[in-house]
């Protein structure tokens, strides 16, 4: 299969079929579909899942941090805000936008569409 791996799509913001940088419109806000090879983002839903992820393993970092920072150095609280804050912040933004090109190249990938209950006929 042609295209960057799932990882590329979300490190480089790479569209999944023909690797063009356009799977992003913003920090982590898909773009509508990929100009070059017509691939309409919009008909792929990757959920909250990234971002339930992201809150549990970011946060247990940014704890374990700020605890080893302050046993070790014993900074005043302000040099923890000027740390944490924007390390979190931009820990969120670039995982989640890494989290969500992934899935939607894994979904893309693997052909991945909503599941539907099969009816059975009376």
């Amino acid at each position: 299969m042609n295209g960057p791996t799932p990882l590329q799509s979300g490190v480089t913001g790479a569209c999944p079929r023909c690797g063009a940088r356009t799977l992003f419109d913003g920090p982590v806000h898909f773009a509508k579909r990929c100009d070059p090879c017509g691939l309409e983002y919009a008909s792929f839903n990757v959920g909250d899942g990234p971002a339930a992820f992201l809150t549990l393993i970011i946060g247990a970092l940014v704890v374990a941090l700020a605890m080893a920072v302050e046993l070790t150095i014993k900074p005043p609280f302000w040099v923890h805000i000027l740390l944490w804050v924007p390390f979190t912040a931009a820990a969120v933004v670039y995982g989640l936008r890494v989290a969500k090109g992934v899935l939607l190249s894994l979904e893309y990938r693997n052909a991945a569409h909503e599941g539907q209950l099969k009816q059975d006929d009376e």
